[in-house]
């Protein structure tokens, strides 16, 4: 499971719009999973503004690239995270890119190959550091600090015909920390007068609220940390 610490880091300074799902007119997954999507989110915590994030996903010739960047009004000061996610059109990651500016600046480039991830970290004033992962399967959820919009490539990755409890490796980059998180359904919620579907997304203590119309993630909501997510 992933730590307490890098959970409270996905909500209070942390991770997340992929389009979460692309369904044919028969009600069937289409080649790709994924659907082009661009957009801004604002992130508040006790309903005070606390940074924002620009996203934009796109197909780049067979595959996907989510590319995101995030202002943070942290402890320190400003930090600025970038993060940028290759995917195969089934939503399998390719290879992981991010890099953050603040008190201290770090990058990293994240290879996949089959189920196991090889993280190259580089830290200033700090020798680089190679770390591998191995995975029960290819299908890994980036969930990284910062980047609110990975959290559609996890709403992509639920069976919305099949529904119910579905439990998904997770991999969270900043914090070198690999895990699991359960998603389920809990239908169509009647959201400031417009109908969104919303999945429930829990660690072993953290719980998310995602709520989605269609293919565009609107909202997170985690209730314990009084903290929201809202696309403009």
């Amino acid at each position: 499971m992933i730590r307490s610490r890098a959970r409270l880091c996905l909500i209070l300074i942390g991770a997340c719009t992929l389009s979460a799902f692309a369904l044919s007119a028969a009600g069937t997954r289409t080649a790709s999973l994924l659907s082009p999507d661009k957009g801004k989110f604002n992130i508040l915590v006790n309903g005070q503004q606390v940074g924002k994030e620009e996203f934009e996903i796109s197909p780049n010739g067979g595959n996907w690239i989510a590319h995101g960047t995030s202002e943070i009004q942290a402890a320190g000061g400003v930090m600025h995270v970038t993060g940028t996610l290759e995917l195969h059109p089934d939503g399998t990651p390719v290879r992981y890119e991010w890099s953050t500016q603040g008190a201290k600046k770090a990058s990293a480039n994240i290879g996949f190959n089959g189920a196991t991830a090889t993280i190259d970290l580089h830290v200033e004033g700090t020798k680089p550091y190679t770390q591998t992962f191995t995975f029960n399967s290819p299908q890994v959820a980036i969930l990284d600090n910062n980047l609110y919009h990975q959290y559609a490539v996890l709403a992509c990755l639920y069976d919305w015909d099949k529904k119910g409890t579905q439990t998904f490796s997770v991999l969270v980059p900043q914090e070198l920390t690999p895990g699991s998180v359960t998603v389920d359904s809990l239908g169509s919620q009647n959201i400031g007068g417009k109908k969104l579907d919303e999945l429930r997304v829990k660690t072993e203590d953290l719980e998310l609220d995602l709520y989605l119309d269609g293919s565009r993630l609107m909202r997170i909501v985690s209730p314990a940390s009084n903290a929201e997510i809202i696309r403009e």
